[in-house]
């Protein structure tokens, strides 16, 4: 069973940086893709930035240029570097890992972004 903890989040404001870290815990195999999502209240959970264990990335549209996300294999641990932040931005961070065809999900992390 995979455990992920999630940190990173906090207030910033509108411009600035946040960088998220997620570490899996509970397992000696590889993960495969590893991932950020958000989901603001009320809606759907969405894609901000994945990275599969070789290292290719997909980001979403509306933070590319801005969010970089890395992954440091051996110490499974993904991180999401949140650059020129806006408020749009405030929503909570969801950390996600895939094995063997499971996904595990973290707790989550909240950023929020003053104008």
């Amino acid at each position: 069973q995979v455990q992920l903890v999630e940190s990173g989040g906090g207030l910033v404001q509108a411009g600035g940086s946040l960088r998220l870290s997620c570490a899996a815990s509970g397992t000696r195999l590889s993960i495969d893709t590893m991932g950020w999502y958000h989901q603001a209240p009320g809606k759907q959970r969405e894609l901000v930035a994945a990275i599969t264990s070789g290292g290719s990335t997909n980001y979403a549209d509306s933070v590319k240029g801005r969010f970089t996300i890395s992954r440091d294999n051996a110490k499974n641990t993904v991180y999401l570097q949140m650059n020129s932040l806006k408020p749009e931005d405030s929503v909570r961070y969801y950390c996600k890992a895939d094995q063997w065809g499971r996904s595990y999900w973290g707790q989550g992390t909240q950023v929020t972004v003053s104008s």
